[in-house]
């Protein structure tokens, strides 16, 4: 506190005007307290001087500190730092495009966020990486860190860049910092730390294991096909997937994150290749289990050929099961909104089509419906809509989602009314 009256910060003469302008106020509240000499005409001017200092003042500081930090970056701070870490603890689990997804919505409404990523990608950059490098897959990581960015656009495009052209041609800047960042720092997990600070992250970022792991899948024809870029192109419906090792570590802060949420979400993403993965690790699928936490399974939009060809929303749950076995999951959350026609049949014409819940016997677990595409000409999630759709279950099956935080509750649910509004002034489909 000290350095803020050194030399030269204009600092401590806008905090003395506003304290000039403080005092002045006190002493107009004393006028209607205590007899004083002063008239009720210089009791008023004094006012109208007091709170013009205050204001000058405050303004006059407000614009020093938004010249050295940006008034975005130093506002977003303390708004995550103070609001949203009321917020209710959630852990998001998958990789690919899917939980990126999950958390660019979530991060607006909880700072409370852990992402648990899978980091059995053998293929592009990341597979690249692997195998010169010897370190974990960056690029799910990557995709993560940034969807939880509170940063400015340019670091997020850099990031995300991708050379083009030479020896570097495939990989991406943000993959290739993180490698450098292994290696200056020691290991992963600081890396990711000290890299999470240069992006604000609003969360945690961790991997599923720090084990180099390889994933395999037993195909219904009985061939068995090894990594997860080959598993994706599987030529037949996969009957079995599993993991070597098959006993990996999985990160103490991962497993502590996953007993203390509110809510742990898994999906969407590819079922095989994303999803299941990280419940391959053992004590995190144990960790759901026994966890209070509401556990909801997100199902993605549509099928995809070479692992979920005509899957319904049924097929996938029972593939989830038979794999790490039942009592894993309280709510399925898919889509009721209808595709548009057009992109509906470029879709067809790749073999995918919507993910739809087949008429017969009931789901064991409870079948919830929204409206959750993004309004853009392609077949995703809208981030905002499934944020709104995930915290409304949370509220539903625990209305005071932790004992004694009542008021944060409370403000949650203004939360969402709030970002409600003002997604339906940005004139966009609000979901139900």
């Amino acid at each position: 506190m000290w350095r803020l009256l050194w030399p030269g910060l204009r600092v401590k003469r806008y905090l003395a005007i506003v304290a000039l302008g403080f005092a002045l106020l006190g002493a107009v509240a004393a006028r209607w307290t205590v007899r004083t000499w002063w008239s009720g005409t210089t009791a008023v001017g004094l006012l109208v001087l007091g709170l013009a200092l205050v204001a000058l003042g405050s303004m006059a500081l407000g614009h020093t500190v938004n010249d050295v930090l940006g008034s975005d970056k130093w506002a977003g701070v303390l708004y995550s730092r103070r609001q949203l870490a009321r917020g209710p603890k959630v852990v998001a689990l998958g990789g690919g495009t899917g939980l990126p997804v999950v958390l660019r919505g979530l991060k607006e409404y909880t700072s409370n966020l852990t992402a648990v990523v899978t980091v059995a990608d053998d293929g592009g950059s990341s597979g690249r990486l692997r195998g010169d490098l010897g370190i974990l897959p960056p690029g799910d990581i990557r995709n993560c860190m940034v969807a939880l960015a509170d940063t400015e656009p340019l670091m997020e495009e850099l990031f995300q860049h991708r050379f083009s052209a030479g020896e570097l041609e495939g990989h991406s800047f943000g993959n290739l910092f993180l490698a450098a960042m292994e290696q200056t720092a020691g290991d992963f997990v600081t890396a990711l730390r000290e890299s999470s600070r240069v992006l604000a992250v609003r969360g945690t970022v961790l991997p599923a294991t720090l084990e180099r792991v390889t994933l395999w899948a037993q195909l219904v024809t009985g061939e068995v096909i090894r990594g997860e870029s080959r598993i994706g192109k599987s030529p037949a419906p996969i009957a079995k997937i599993g993991m070597e090792p098959d006993d990996a570590t999985p990160l103490a802060e991962a497993i502590a994150a996953i007993r203390e949420a509110d809510l742990i979400v898994m999906g969407p993403g590819s079922l095989y290749t994303s999803v299941i993965p990280n419940l391959l690790v053992r004590p995190i699928t144990e960790a759901i289990r026994e966890s209070r936490a509401v556990r909801v399974y997100v199902a993605n939009l549509m099928t995809q050929p070479g692992e979920t060809a005509h899957y319904t929303v049924e097929d996938h749950l029972e593939a989830l099961e038979k794999q790490v076995g039942q009592g894993l999951i309280d709510v399925v959350l898919m889509n009721n909104e209808s595709v548009d026609a057009t992109v509906l049949e470029n879709y067809r014409k790749e073999g995918a089509e919507p993910v739809v819940s087949r008429s017969g016997p009931a789901l064991r677990v409870e079948l919830v419906k929204e409206p959750l595409i993004a309004v853009d000409g392609v077949v995703r999630h809208d981030p905002e809509k499934l944020a709104r759709a995930l915290l409304k279950i949370l509220l539903r099956h625990r209305p005071h989602w932790a004992e004694g935080r009542l008021w944060d509750s409370l403000w949650l649910e203004s939360r969402l009314r709030e970002r409600r509004r003002w997604f339906t002034r940005d004139g966009r489909t609000p979901g139900r």
